[in-house]
């Protein structure tokens, strides 16, 4: 499967950029919403929250468990999942602002004890294998500059028998590969995998998929409500960020969801390592 490179290194620099914005516009999620259609007035962050309740179902986590977040933006998913699930979780990601507010969430979360977060590459961890029972990747996969490399790594740090569940971007039938190229270059990722091509990179990587949700037009089919929903949030982000940033903030959730589920799929993907 080509893809395009993306160095870790300016992927940290893209989200020491916007981490303040997301951090203003949905509360630390860094990840998508879900509504069940056009009807459903549930406010973002709450529609966000419904994709890491997904996860975090699909990977059946239990008290005490380690869970690794890998790709854990500003925190809020692993705090959390944490907070409902009782496991422990830590969370890595490669931009050093993300770790910093992420772990200050952390420390006034009331739950300290039970979800951490360091700057590392979660594709070279600095874990033992074995060391966890579980991991989730919110969004975080399409930016492996190297998919196999990472899926690996990911695999070494499980134990045997543990999980991993994922949720990310797609490439659908009626989108062509140039097409998904200049997509991908235009937000600065690698091209996205289809969903064929995922199950693939997971079995290279010795994982055997067990399930998977296809809710790319819940998800990615819902971009007038990400429009909608930064316009809603224009008093907040404009008194912090200039009334010209929320405009171009619309602007570019415009284009960003054009595709539209059709071209653009969101999947929620379970898997397992062999015990």
């Amino acid at each position: 499967m080509a893809r395009t490179t993306v160095d870790p290194v300016d992927i940290g620099k893209m989200y020491d950029e916007s981490a303040p914005i997301s951090d203003t516009f949905n509360e630390g999620q860094i990840h998508l919403a879900y509504w069940y259609g056009d009807g459903d007035d549930t406010p973002m962050v709450e529609a966000s929250k419904r994709i890491t309740r997904k996860v975090a179902d699909a990977l059946g986590l239990r008290p005490g468990e380690r869970v690794l977040d890998a790709g854990c933006g500003l925190g809020a998913p692993a705090i959390l999942i944490a907070r409902e699930t009782g496991a422990d979780v830590t969370g890595v990601t490669v931009s050093a602002v993300e770790a910093g507010e992420a772990q200050r969430k952390a420390d006034a979360s009331g739950i300290a004890e039970r979800v951490r977060f360091e700057q590392a590459d979660f594709s070279a961890l600095p874990y033992g294998e074995g060391h966890f029972d579980a991991v989730l990747a919110m969004e975080s996969l399409q930016c492996a500059p190297d998919l196999g490399a990472t899926l690996a790594e990911l695999f070494r740090v499980l134990r045997p028998g543990g999980r991993i569940t994922f949720a990310d971007y797609t490439t659908e039938e009626r989108m062509g590969l140039d097409e998904a190229e200049a997509f991908a270059a235009a937000i600065n990722l690698n091209r996205l995998p289809t969903l064929a091509e995922w199950f693939a990179a997971l079995g290279a990587a010795g994982f055997a998929v067990e399930e998977y949700t296809q809710c790319g037009p819940r998800v990615f089919g819902m971009g007038p409500k990400f429009v909608e929903s930064a316009e809603t949030a224009r008093g907040v982000l404009a008194e912090r960020f200039g009334d010209e940033m929320v405009t171009g903030l619309k602007d570019a959730l415009r284009d960003f969801f054009a595709p539209g589920p059709d071209r653009i799929g969101y999947v929620i993907v379970s898997a397992r390592k062999p015990g």
